[in-house]
């Protein structure tokens, strides 16, 4: 939805927006809260918010439809424009009796795959004709702009059909090469599972997933993989491994070989990746990345997926890693310090 600039929410928006903020916070006796480069500080050229005020400008933001449903069950996630082009994912919620905003700056110009030094396997993967790709991290780790890249990098330079199903939508693509349909939650289809199960009389040869989030929707986009589509997805993990265990561990255990069988066959790689701090003030993505080969599809299926780090790290021929790989060339690189990468390297000894 459009917010107007003369919306009372409007200017802490854009501030966010103007500072590159990755995201604005509003709550209840505290002034807007930015978080720059992986930090909070609190916007002390704004007021205090207090509740009635917060829920004034809530209100005036949202159209009816949205209104209601934020008052009704309590939470509410929607996409909102600003009139001179930025974009927020804006998450409403309820604290302590209270409302309360979460906005996550969307850019507006979708960045490419050099842009984000992304992996040697990312330029890969967008090339498969069918087959599962994930990209896992933590909250706020840029799964979603890697996403875009993939996407986008499709969208230049292949003849495809690309269908999107996101909760909201997120960033915005205009068709060029490709054609692109994208399709929000709740306005353009009401469940993921219903979406992902009429998505395949639409005629799509690549399909975005935003997230998946439960039993079901695992299900249903390893199906789509499996039935002749590329599929890109995200999955809250933190490594390769951990991603193979979490996907089998959702089914009841009497289906879990079969599960094995079927992602061994569908998947097609996995990057894992956080945000860290660079040396210049600004973050940086380090990637864990595995690419599934007949090594790998032989280790997930034999359930030892414990075996898989040692793949990743004697297979740099194939644009393959583990996390502590890329932190030290990061590090030797002299993109972050040594204690940057001490703190959120699992081997220590790897630097060395």
């Amino acid at each position: 939805m459009s917010l107007s600039s003369k919306a009372g929410m409007y200017p802490i928006l854009k501030y966010g927006a103007d500072q590159n903020a990755s995201d604005v916070h509003c709550m209840v006796n505290q002034p807007p809260i930015v978080r720059i480069n992986g930090i909070l500080s609190k916007v002390t050229d704004f007021p205090e918010f207090t509740s009635a005020k917060l829920l004034e400008l809530i209100e005036e933001m949202l159209d009816k439809g949205p209104l209601k449903y934020f008052m009704e069950q309590r939470e509410l996630d929607v996409s909102v424009d600003l009139s001179g082009g930025a974009r927020f994912r804006v998450n409403c919620f309820w604290e302590r009796g209270n409302p309360a905003v979460a906005a996550r700056y969307i850019p507006v110009n979708i960045p490419t795959l050099d842009d984000l030094l992304a992996p040697e396997a990312a330029y890969d993967f967008v090339k498969h004709d069918m087959g599962l790709v994930i990209v896992t991290g933590p909250t706020g780790a840029g799964k979603s702009t890697l996403l875009a890249s993939m996407i986008e990098d499709i969208n230049q330079t292949q003849k495809k059909h690309i269908i999107t199903l996101e909760d909201p939508i997120e960033f915005m693509y205009s068709s060029k090469e490709s054609v692109i349909a994208q399709r929000e939650l709740g306005s353009d289809f009401l469940t993921f599972e219903e979406g992902l199960k009429h998505v395949l009389r639409q005629d799509p040869n690549v399909i975005l997933v935003g997230e998946m989030r439960n039993l079901e929707t695992i299900s249903a986009t390893l199906t789509l993989a499996e039935t002749g589509h590329l599929v890109l997805t995200t999955l809250h993990t933190n490594s390769a491994a951990e991603t193979i265990d979490r996907i089998v561990s959702a089914f009841p255990a009497d289906q879990q070989q079969q599960v094995r069988m079927q992602l061994a066959f569908v998947l097609r790689g996995i990057v894992a990746q956080i945000l860290i701090p660079r040396v210049d003030g600004t973050r940086i993505a380090a990637h864990e990345v595995l690419v599934n080969n007949i090594a790998i599809a032989n280790l997930i299926r034999e359930q030892k997926t414990t075996q898989i780090q040692n793949v990743l790290y004697s297979s740099p021929d194939q644009h393959m890693n583990t996390l502590d790989q890329e932190l030290k060339w990061l590090l030797n690189e002299g993109f972050i310090t040594r204690q940057t990468a001490m703190a959120h390297v699992r081997n220590p000894q790897s630097l060395e």
